[in-house]
């Protein structure tokens, strides 16, 4: 018979693989290392995770492991861009499956912000989290959630703007 834990994994994957994978895939912008951002997740909560957790419980320490692993890579990254000679965006091809129309834009959009604007707006927008309960995931302060946040709806509106201005003079057939 299986263990309590391996229940609680078996039934969290089962109820909320997707919506986990969704999660990761909006910090990641990329399905792949979404999907392997959450197996990592799931190893390194439930290799600690002892019996007596609920899904629920569970739940939140995997997405709490997301966001660590997500900022973690994304501090790496940043230290690898300082010393590479040559920066080279990765070409992304999206199969359409998870993100279409104004989802995939927005993805998109979100990949343009920094690593830690990224992760308050997913937690706050996405995961619908207060300001406090974002800094308690992050491990900073409620002040600067909320910097964070300006700076990114700052930048996100910008974009929009921008597009939207481009779109127009695409219509009036000029340049």
């Amino acid at each position: 018979m299986a263990a309590g834990w391996e229940l609680v994994v078996a039934e969290l994957v089962a109820q909320r693989g997707e919506a986990l994978v969704r999660y990761a895939m909006l910090l990641t912008g990329d399905e792949e290392e979404a999907r392997d951002m959450v197996q990592d997740a799931l190893t390194a909560t439930f290799g600690r995770l002892r019996n007596g957790f609920e899904v629920e419980q569970a739940e939140a320490y995997v997405r709490r492991a997301i966001a660590n692993r997500f900022l973690d890579r994304a501090r790496r990254g940043q230290r690898w861009r300082r010393i590479a000679p040559i920066v080279v965006d990765r070409e992304r091809v999206d199969s359409g499956a998870t993100l279409t129309g104004e989802r995939l834009d927005m993805a998109h959009r979100l990949q343009r912000l920094t690593p830690r604007e990224r992760a308050c707006v997913v937690l706050r927008y996405d995961e619908d989290r207060t300001v406090e309960q974002v800094a308690a995931e992050l491990g900073i302060s409620a002040g600067a959630v909320k910097r964070y946040l300006s700076d990114a709806l700052g930048k996100l509106r910008g974009m929009l703007e921008r597009e939207q201005e481009r779109g127009q003079r695409d219509e009036r057939g000029r340049p």
